[in-house]
């Protein structure tokens, strides 16, 4: 079969409307600014639950370092095949790897008008190093998002965090739950909670978050990108900050 003949068999399957839907969400992107950006907060404070809105509002990608390394090995990609290889002996993914993962990532068609980065500078030189691959590619940052929030609020919130796996989609208990109880929204497939989800490992958790990633917020501040929200406000008004650091209105 052709590939226009497969095309056609694909689309016949997808409703008028669906389809007009996403010729105008396309025409609508093509009018977007590119923006390039980074999500940093510790654990819970709802980076994975705000992205997906940022994401598919300003037509960028969502590029959680977790979820491309596992992707990039599953497609067996360049840097995948090094980070399977570094894996399967046992040792830790190399800056070096990661960086490369990411640039595979943003040359995708989704990430044309830009990216969010999730879990991804934790550390000063890892964010150098990030500057100068996005330079070598004729790019920059153009606003670093850090989500403030007390630890005292965030270990209910981690406690009560269930994700998709296959997506990564995110939701809670309380603050975000699903349409239908431990159901993906999107699939209807089962939803999980990971094993260090807990109150017992949160206090840890974050006690490292705060050690390593203070200094790269620093690091951004001297910048003069970094914006700060006040995480512990409902969805819709972190969203409103959040399209407001982002240079939106």
């Amino acid at each position: 079969m052709s590939s226009s003949a497969q095309a056609s068999e694909l689309l016949g399957d997808v409703s008028t409307e669906a389809l007009m839907a996403e010729v105008q969400r396309r025409i609508e992107c093509a009018k977007k600014p590119e923006r390039r950006t980074i999500f940093i907060g510790p654990p819970g404070c709802g980076k994975g639950t705000q992205a997906p809105k940022v994401k598919r509002d300003n037509c960028l990608c969502h590029l959680a370092t977790g979820d491309m390394l596992r992707a990039a090995v599953k497609a067996g990609s360049p840097m995948g095949k090094q980070a399977d290889a570094v894996m399967k002996r046992g040792e830790l993914v190399s800056d070096e790897i990661v960086i490369g993962i990411i640039n595979e990532a943003i040359d995708q068609p989704q990430c044309r008008k830009g990216f969010i980065l999730d879990g991804f500078p934790r550390t000063v030189p890892q964010a150098q190093k990030l500057d100068e691959m996005l330079s070598k590619r004729g790019q920059h940052l153009d606003s670093v998002v850090n989500f403030e929030i007390d630890d005292s609020k965030l270990i209910p919130r981690i406690g009560g965090r269930l994700i998709h796996a296959a997506s990564g989609r995110s939701y809670h208990k309380i603050f975000n739950p699903p349409k239908q109880a431990m159901k993906d929204d999107v699939t209807g497939e089962p939803l999980m909670q990971r094993p260090d989800d807990n109150e017992a490992t949160a206090a840890v958790r974050l006690q490292a978050f705060h050690k390593s990633t203070q200094p790269v917020i620093e690091y951004y501040r001297s910048r003069g990108i970094l914006a700060s929200v006040n995480a512990d406000q409902d969805f819709k008004k972190v969203y409103q900050d959040i399209t407001k650091a982002l240079g939106g209105k």
